[in-house]
């Protein structure tokens, strides 16, 4: 065997092993930051589905002939703002994270309103559409914080891949960057002041 051969064989599987590492990482870095784009994509389901039951409860609550109408103009203008905040998956920024948020936050905000005020109407707490409607709601709620919870798993098992040791050396070259977890709303970490005076 020729001695100029040994380093020669030695330098190929040294390319090759760095080559299949490299492979490697990048094909799960795109496999996580998919999976976590799809999760972010049942978010938006779930938000959207809350928008179609929120515009079929306005429709059963308008009516109540006698039922405040600033009320439900305040959800309609909330919800309008809500379908109109959306996001592309390939680009969840803090910036745009912390808007959809806000419009999402506006809608729940607004419909809690509402809900406070249909106590006031025994016709509308009687009416079988609006109880059914008020039970979806309440489980699409739960679909919501189901979906955003696992989209911030995806987001975790994908950005502790990209920022572990040694693949972050490559996280960079292929142009992975850190995703934007879903944060609670400002003031959720405070308890709400109830008072039944």
């Amino acid at each position: 065997m020729k001695k100029w051969l040994v380093p020669v064989i030695v330098i190929a599987v040294i390319a090759y092993l760095i080559y299949s590492w490299a492979v490697g990482f990048n094909n799960t870095a795109v496999e996580y930051q998919e999976n976590a784009k799809t999760t972010w994509s049942n978010v938006e389901s779930s938000y959207q589905r809350r928008n179609d039951l929120i515009g079929n409860l306005v429709k059963t609550v308008k009516g109540a002939a006698d039922f405040e109408k600033g009320t439900l103009v305040d959800v309609i203008k909330a919800r309008a703002a809500a379908t109109k905040t959306t996001i592309n998956a390939g680009d969840l920024t803090p910036e745009k994270m912390a808007a959809f948020q806000k419009a999402q936050s506006g809608l729940t905000g607004a419909l809690s309103k509402l809900m406070v005020v249909v106590e006031r109407y025994p016709e509308l707490k009687a009416n079988q559409n609006f109880l059914e409607l008020q039970s979806q709601l309440e489980g699409t709620e739960n679909r919501i914080n189901v979906a955003r919870d696992r989209f911030n798993e995806g987001v975790n098992i994908y950005n502790k891949h990209i920022r572990k040791f040694p693949g972050s050396l490559l996280a960079g070259v292929f142009n992975f960057d850190k995703m934007t977890r879903y944060k609670a709303d400002a003031g959720s970490e405070k308890a709400p002041d109830v008072n039944f005076d």
